[in-house]
């Protein structure tokens, strides 16, 4: 357990596989259970991993410009979300030290690179660096007070937008309309939506005007392997994007479903927009409940450490878990 100005996370709590392995219900992660998109999936199996990528990702790059309409200074690379998250944090301490302003309800790696990088939690108003995630982690919800945020922000002061789960939205709307997304970095992690969390790759679009070099000067050579650039690459293909939005009506269905069984059994699910929702079950005792199940390989993700207890997130599974799940719940 870390502090962040009074504010509690825990390090290295996530989702999916854990000492026990991999669950063979996960409902803990956020991945599209729909997938893997078998175009991305083979893109990658047919990666040619004995060369390094191109180091400056010129085709790529290209590409991924072209898939946002955006000029190709714009985008900028990382391994993954989470390094550039550090990255972004480090770029701040070094050049402002100024503070950052959380979501109420956030990715512990917000907090984890701000107290790494001595970054003091300050408000909206008074920070240097706002993180904001939209559908937000782990409610799946419009983050309050986003659209104010950008268009308060001033001279110096970055927002970034972790839209990891904005492809996976099932309802709603954006909060922000085109000329409010050209004033903030864009963060995008395409494996949650293909359904390949195990590949590791993201890409950033910076504000119009942005000067990129300092953050590409904190870089590592090579942050994409092969296997993330055929991710990437994937992608931009009118294929793939099809296939995720055939997807997005499966997950509906599935969603809707799995929301009335367990309403059925008791427990009181959140509104979400996105393919998870938080909910609070009828039990005594949490802890207890979520260890009994994941000893029958189902696992779902305690949310102490997003500020929520007593609340799990679920990812939404097909129907075939979902009855796994209703039978063990009433083993409990």
């Amino acid at each position: 357990m870390a502090v962040v100005d009074g504010t509690y996370f825990e390090r290295g709590v996530h989702g999916g596989p854990d000492a026990l392995g991999t669950p063979r219900f996960d409902f803990s992660t956020n991945s599209n259970s729909v997938g893997p998109c078998p175009h991305a999936l083979a893109a990658a199996q047919q990666a040619d991993a004995t060369c390094y990528p191109d180091p400056q990702y010129t085709a790529l790059r290209a590409q991924l410009a072209a898939f946002h309409g955006v000029d190709g200074a714009r985008v900028v690379l990382a391994a993954s979300a989470s390094e550039f998250i550090f990255r972004t944090s480090a770029l701040h301490a070094l050049h402002r030290g100024q503070g950052v302003c959380l979501p109420p309800h956030h990715y512990g790696d917000y907090a984890q690179a701000a107290q790494a990088w001595g970054l003091p939690k300050a408000s909206a108003a008074d920070a240097a660096l706002l993180w904001a995630c939209e559908p937000s982690s782990p409610l799946g919800q419009q983050q309050v007070d986003l659209a104010a945020w950008v268009d308060g922000l001033r001279v110096g002061q970055q927002l970034v937008l972790d839209c990891a789960y904005a492809p996976l939205r099932l309802s709603g709307a954006p909060s922000l309309d085109a000329a409010q997304m050209d004033r903030l970095w864009q963060l995008y992690t395409p494996n949650k939506a293909l359904g390949l969390t195990g590949i590791r790759a993201a890409y950033a679009i910076a504000p119009l005007g942005v000067d990129t070099t300092p953050l590409q000067a904190l870089c590592p050579s090579w942050p994409v392997g092969a296997h993330g650039v055929a991710m990437l690459e994937a992608w931009c293909q009118p294929g793939v994007q099809q296939w995720l939005a055939q997807s997005l009506q499966t997950l509906r269905t599935w969603k809707a479903r799995q929301v009335a069984m367990l309403e059925d059994m008791g427990w009181a699910c959140l509104p979400s927009e996105a393919n998870f929702f938080c909910a609070r079950p009828p039990w005594d005792d949490l802890p207890r409940s979520l260890h009994s199940l994941r000893g029958k390989g189902i696992k779902l993700r305690d949310t102490t450490s997003f500020g929520l207890p007593g609340l799990v997130r679920l990812g939404v599974l097909p129907p075939a878990a979902q009855d796994t799940l209703a039978r063990a719940i009433m083993q409990i």
